[in-house]
């Protein structure tokens, strides 16, 4: 069995912290690690191959850092050059599995849920595996248990066996997202389950089933995977042909249409954490139904989520609020309402907003820096360069550079010259000056750097040389590439 991890979502309801370039699945929402290491760690059991991957290209270099920071493996990597959604990402992982003769069971999980009980997980797992080594396509059901109207919904036949295994029910019916009192009444009925998301179903199976509902996805992935350039574990989606794929999910491409579908029941404490009041449902909360991260103060306050990241949060008075603080956002809404956050996300994207795209923090291959202060002709910044790393050989048009060393040992190329710097030493690389920054040490390196100039925006970056393999043509865009 294959394990196919879909991480290619932006988590917009989760905004502020959740933005385009670092979304919600690289974040540590419900414990230590993150939401994409946990899915990836629950997969180390027996019978389980190493996942391959899908995710955008712009987020290889932190899913790379993040399985290396707990020494984690995978076979693969399929990036996408911007999302199509779930029935092209599954259909070009299969069709790459079945180009090197490998028809096996494909088990297709997002990269961003909870599951807090691994072993009613690896049971449901084992009662789909029957099904789907017969040729069904499976997908997870989790019980209604209260009108959500933020999930989809699946009804099952429950007097229609099929031939299936004891325990898993043909699907009928898919609803997506009701209005309450709809979600009601499909708890109530008893036949009814939330979608997860994640499905069970040999490789050959879908892309058959794929062909005949949708051949539009399948004959735009086969050839986008044809055209695609490999390089190693990685795949590089080819960009002019996946931009000419329909945008569609798997259950309205396949699901909702093949007579294969079935469900297999899943309690395992799941969750999508795809809003705020579902971060509040799966976190301790104190005695008064709160749950507090960072330095916060409540009063006389019950049922919200007050998360600070830095500055001090204090509320009063409020009850199921939740109130969402960042560098460079703040985010305060009723919980009955945080569904409604993307429509924020929406609007400030229309405005041309930056807080939607990074955070003041922005995370590279070498690293990540943090912008400290702006004026008209000068800019601050915070870098930090993990060790062995480099940043780029690369010179600006408009802008000359002062860097001073806070912590650790910096190698600077400026020029012909190559030197090195330790903690409160510093130096001046003037305007056009061919150069780099190095981490030669064995601890993260970390300096203040002073832009001044006239222009000093991201696209001023000539790369001449790039470690990572970052092309030349990168360095024109507004974001961050160095």
């Amino acid at each position: 069995m294959i394990p196919v991890i879909l991480s290619g979502g932006s988590g917009s309801r989760l905004w502020p912290l959740s933005r385009k370039l670092f979304p919600k699945q690289f974040l540590a929402l419900t414990g230590e690690q993150t939401l994409f290491q946990q899915t990836v760690e629950r997969l180390a059991f027996e019978g389980m191959q190493p996942p391959l991957l899908v995710c955008n290209k712009e987020h290889r270099f932190i899913v790379k850092e993040q399985l290396a920071a707990r020494k984690l493996s995978v076979q693969g990597l399929m990036l996408e050059p911007f999302g199509r959604n779930t029935a092209p990402a599954v259909a070009i992982a299969a069709m790459k599995l079945i180009e090197e003769g490998r028809d096996e069971l494909l088990l297709i999980l997002p990269a961003d849920h909870v599951i807090e009980d691994q072993k009613a997980f690896q049971r449901s797992l084992a009662l789909a595996t029957n099904a789907a080594e017969n040729g069904e396509m499976v997908l997870f059901g989790i019980p209604a248990t209260r009108p959500e109207t933020g999930y989809g919904y699946i009804k099952c036949d429950l007097d229609d066996r099929s031939n299936l295994p004891e325990g898993i029910n043909r699907v009928t019916q898919f609803v997506e997202k009701p209005d309450e009192e709809r979600a009601q009444s499909y708890v109530e009925s008893g036949d009814y389950y939330w979608n997860s998301g994640m499905f069970l179903f040999r490789a050959s199976v879908f892309l058959d089933e794929l062909k005949k509902h949708d051949p539009d996805i399948y004959d735009t992935c086969a050839a986008a995977l044809e055209r695609s350039v490999k390089n190693g574990e990685e795949v590089l989606i080819d960009p002019a042909t996946f931009a000419c794929c329909p945008d569609n999910s798997i259950d309205y491409a396949v699901m909702e249409k093949t007579a294969l579908a079935c469900v297999v029941p899943m309690s395992a404490g799941w969750s999508d954490v795809g809003s705020w009041s579902s971060i509040w449902d799966v976190l301790e909360k104190d005695a008064n139904g709160n749950v507090i991260k960072g330095d916060v103060i409540a009063e006389d306050s019950r049922n919200c989520l007050v998360q600070g990241n830095g500055k001090l949060v204090t509320v009063l008075g409020l009850d199921d609020i939740v109130v969402v603080e960042t560098k460079d956002a703040m985010m305060v809404a009723h919980k009955d309402k945080v569904q409604d956050v993307k429509k924020l996300v929406a609007k400030l994207d229309q405005q041309n907003r930056s807080e939607t795209q990074n955070h003041c923090a922005v995370y590279r291959p070498w690293g990540w820096y943090d912008s400290v202060d702006m004026g008209g002709r000068f800019q601050v910044k915070r870098i930090c360069v993990n060790p062995g790393a480099a940043l780029s050989l690369q010179m600006h048009h408009h802008r000359a550079e002062h860097w001073i060393v806070v912590s650790g040992t910096a190698q600077v190329t400026c020029n012909e010259k190559t030197f090195l710097l330790t903690e409160n030493q510093s130096t001046y690389i003037p305007v056009t000056s061919v150069h780099r920054l190095a981490n030669p040490g064995k601890i993260p390196l970390e300096i203040i750097e002073v832009q001044s100039g006239s222009y000093l925006g991201e696209d001023d970056i000539e790369r001449l040389d790039d470690v990572y393999g970052r092309a030349e043509s990168d360095s024109t865009r507004t974001q961050a590439v160095r």
